[in-house]
């Protein structure tokens, strides 16, 4: 960073590379702010609004009376919107990769066309992924497109880009439905997420929309020690 870099970030910028590089572990406590504004030159307002800043982030938690610790950060995607996870990831300062487990034509049967908004028997497209960060699996996608509106969904390179992408390029979404339980996985999804089938999981229900076109439906699994997901409302709202 620059002498023009305002002060805040200057601070953030140091306690995140100190909690990247291991200096600052899960739950170590943090110098307090009055620290901070000393070695800074600055005045503690100041060193509250970066600390502030990486509370609302997830990389700290302040305990009333104790002081403010690095959190185990658990993987994260905003529930209010649909984010590219391969960037989520990487925006973390973590490598993404995924294998593809199964990309083919299918039948819809009756909770696919009912889902998908499409009739029973109708070809739809399916494939099965699952994501990666840092090598360790955090989320088993099984999508169905409706191959009207994205025809090459299946000869799409999923290395290269995430279903996710390939469908807001088709198709820009403009609206989504989300359902989200707690479950627990079937053996197979545990087996691909590498996990106990006991592991609690988070599960989502998505449909995505592009206008008056019904384009996606996935289900995707999220094993719940792994990851987590928010939802902001309000002016300090942001996009990922």
């Amino acid at each position: 960073m620059t002498s023009q870099t305002p002060r805040f970030l200057q601070i953030k910028q140091y306690l995140l590379d100190a909690i990247h590089a291991g200096q600052f572990a899960v739950h170590h406590k943090i110098p307090p702010e009055e620290q901070l504004a000393r070695d800074f030159g600055v005045s503690r307002m100041t060193a509250n609004k970066a600390i502030r800043d990486l509370v609302q982030e997830g990389y700290l938690v302040r305990q009333a009376g104790l002081g403010t610790f690095v959190t185990d950060r658990k993987s994260e995607s905003p529930l209010a919107e649909v984010n590219n996870i391969a960037e989520e990831v990487r925006l973390r300062g973590h490598e993404y990769s995924n294998s593809v487990l199964l990309c083919e034509e299918v039948s819809a049967d009756d909770e696919i066309a009912l889902r998908l908004g499409v009739r029973v028997g109708s070809h739809v497209y399916h494939s099965i992924i699952v994501h990666r960060e840092s090598r360790t699996a955090i989320q088993l996608e099984s999508r169905y497109v409706n191959p009207r509106w994205v025809p090459d969904y299946l000869t799409s390179d999923f290395s290269r880009q995430t279903p996710n992408e390939v469908l807001v390029s088709a198709c820009p979404i403009t609206d989504l439905e989300h359902v989200v339980e707690a479950v627990l996985p079937d053996t197979q999804s545990a087996q691909w997420l590498d996990i106990s089938p006991h592991q609690p999981c988070l599960s989502m229900i998505r449909r995505t929309w592009s206008g008056d076109h019904l384009i996606s439906y996935a289900r995707l699994l999220h094993p719940g020690d792994r990851y987590k997901l928010r939802s902001s409302t309000g002016s300090h709202t942001t996009r990922q």
